[in-house]
């Protein structure tokens, strides 16, 4: 079968091959047809080696397709069922789990460590023990979450990662006040998803602050009340908030400097959200006084914030409702024969989503 493989980190270019083979099916396992599948920035971040990953590899974790096979024991997935690919599944007896922050379980990163694909010349990884940019693919069952007939796989791949993290930013993680004012650093898809969450909450002012104007005009049309440059973002918190600083702070580029930035931009007694997955080596700066004098709130967000299941179900039924914009989200399409195209459309900013349809 087919599948875009990275052999060494570093690459910047995957190369696509049909020699791949989908390996570890067997008790509590499923094989899934990939239909459609994402692009996010983690997997740039996984290519690069900001985020630990080992290699080869396929990347990939944000997919959706159908049951080819299930394993024997596993009962609530049938051949022929429409699924989600969920990265990070819970396992529901762990501590985490057990305290219901199922986002904090282990289990799926334990699935990384473990090859899912071969080639005659050896194993192959799957990107968070997934790898979607591939025809097929074998995971745990509980990585495959089944979806209603009516949600395209399109839409359903987004909710396997970038819109349920975003949405979950702004709806667990900080559960924005309405009337509150809003700046989210970075604009991509994920970015655009907190924007979408914020404005849900009823957030009064909501700034969208990237270096890409297409990405500035695309966060007005998703619910954005101004949309500047890093630049202008001073100006814009002057005018906004008369120089006070935002109640909530969005951080996602996972860089210690833009999160530096989002806390200088945080009103004293605010809310920095840092959403953006950054490098082990990076290092965010912050001295004792200001952490003490400031009062400002950091929260890291893992995935959303909150629990993983529950958080699909309210995406489908906010999108059925109209509430949030999802199709919007997918400016480019492109074949799997293309996804060096795509990479390159993720790294100019010129798309939010691209969709890679098999």
């Amino acid at each position: 079968m087919r599948a875009a493989v990275l052999h060494e980190i570093g690459q910047d270019k995957l190369e696509v091959l049909d020699d791949v083979e989908a390996v570890g099916f067997g008790p509590g396992k499923v094989r899934i047809r990939v239909r459609a599948t994402g692009l996010c920035h983690s997997d740039l971040s996984a290519m690069s080696g900001v985020l630990p990953q080992p290699g080869p590899f396929v990347p990939g974790h944000e997919g959706a397709g159908e049951i080819l096979e299930v394993g024997e024991g596993v009962g609530h997935l049938a051949v022929g069922d429409r699924v989600v690919v969920c990265w990070l599944p819970a396992c529901g007896v762990c501590p985490a789990c057990k305290r219901g922050q199922t986002e904090l379980c282990l289990a799926g990163f334990m699935n990384a460590g473990t090859p899912n694909f071969r080639r005659p010349a050896g194993d192959v990884f799957g990107m968070a023990g997934t790898g979607t940019f591939t025809e097929e693919v074998v995971v745990d069952a509980g990585c495959a979450v089944p979806i209603p007939d009516d949600v395209p796989f399109d839409i359903a791949a987004l909710i396997g990662c970038g819109v349920t993290t975003g949405l979950g930013a702004a709806l667990n993680t900080a559960d924005v006040e309405a009337g509150s004012s809003v700046a989210v650093i970075g604009c991509g898809g994920v970015g655009i998803s907190v924007i979408q969450g914020a404005r849900l909450r009823g957030a009064a002012e909501i700034v969208a602050v990237d270096p890409v104007a297409s990405r500035r005009e695309a966060a007005l049309r998703f619910g954005a009340t101004k949309a500047v440059s890093p630049d202008e973002l001073p100006d814009a918190k002057q005018q906004v908030t008369a120089g006070e600083g935002f109640d909530y702070v969005f951080e996602v580029v996972g860089r210690s400097a833009t999160a530096r930035t989002a806390y200088d931009t945080t009103r004293r007694g605010g809310t920095l959200v840092v959403v953006g997955a950054g490098a082990m080596d990076d290092f965010l700066q912050l001295n004792m006084f200001e952490l003490f004098f400031d009062e400002k709130r950091i929260l890291p967000s893992m995935y959303g914030g909150g629990d993983i299941l529950r958080s699909y179900e309210r995406t489908i039924a906010l999108w059925r409702a109209g509430r949030v914009d999802l199709a919007g989200l997918i400016t480019h399409r492109v074949p799997l024969a293309d996804i060096n195209e795509a990479l390159d459309q993720m790294r100019t900013g010129t798309a939010l989503r691209t969709c890679i349809e098999m």
